[in-house]
């Protein structure tokens, strides 16, 4: 259902971009696997891919470097044209109080959390508007919705993410192309796995389907938003988080 379609997922290397790249190119996406500095997870990443039966390249660029991202952008371009989606899904977090919390700390994931998604977004606005079939996918995270303790930057940035997707879903809409924000909730990941056990039970105590999701729960929503099925669907939030209230 996605063949012909050229889909951009950045920070794609390992955990959920990982599955969101290879759950695209499960379903016939020519796949660009964006990474920072994870160059060989990036390139088992699309070994993966062409062991599924995709198509798939990896190219090195910070997102939060507008200068990287055009260059990355010009070599999408050369190896598969225009591309049709884009998955925003590159983000870090310096967790820390906020009394504690440094300009540098906050700026840092602004930066990447907001900025890298700036400068993808704008480096490639016009192939989405021009796609017959144009998809903006941002990942946010329920604790843009909810706040988390220690994470005044990351929520901040998270939370940006709903306004900048209806705006763009607005300006994208007399073209046919849509504009989405995913919420995931608490997913197993690395990052999930360093958090200690007893503040993992704690969290699941807040989670009506009392487990956390899997990959595949956000790789799945995000396939549908990128195929022809979610084509009336623009400017909308899917919390994908297990029952949480936010």
């Amino acid at each position: 259902m996605l063949e012909d379609q050229t889909c951009v997922v950045t920070g794609s290397s390992r955990g959920i971009g990982r599955g969101i790249a290879e759950e695209l190119g499960s379903y016939g996406a020519d796949v660009v696997v964006n990474y920072r500095s994870s160059e060989a997870a990036a390139h088992e990443t699309v070994e993966a891919i062409e062991d599924g039966g995709g198509n798939a390249i990896a190219i090195q660029g910070d997102v939060a470097e507008y200068e990287e991202v055009e260059a990355m952008c010009d070599q999408v371009h050369d190896t598969f044209g225009r591309v049709d989606v884009l998955v925003n899904n590159a983000g870090i977090t310096i967790d820390k109080k906020f009394e504690n919390m440094t300009r540098d700390d906050w700026q840092t994931v602004v930066e990447v959390n907001l900025g890298g998604v700036f400068n993808c977004t704008h480096c490639l606005f016009d192939d989405i508007k021009k796609s017959s079939d144009g998809r903006l996918i941002n990942i946010s995270s329920v604790v843009g919705q909810q706040g988390n303790y220690g994470q005044a930057n990351y929520a901040t940035t998270k939370s940006g993410l709903f306004g900048f997707t209806r705006t763009l879903a607005l300006e994208l809409a007399s073209t046919g192309s849509t504009a989405n924000c995913v919420a995931p909730g608490f997913v197993e990941t690395d990052m999930l796995e360093e958090v200690p056990e007893r503040v993992q039970q704690k969290i699941l105590d807040r989670i009506p389907l009392n487990r956390f999701a899997t990959v595949d729960d956000v790789a799945g929503i995000v396939r549908f938003l990128a195929g022809p099925d979610s084509s009336y669907m623009t400017g909308q939030i899917l919390a994908v988080n297990g029952g949480m209230e936010w």
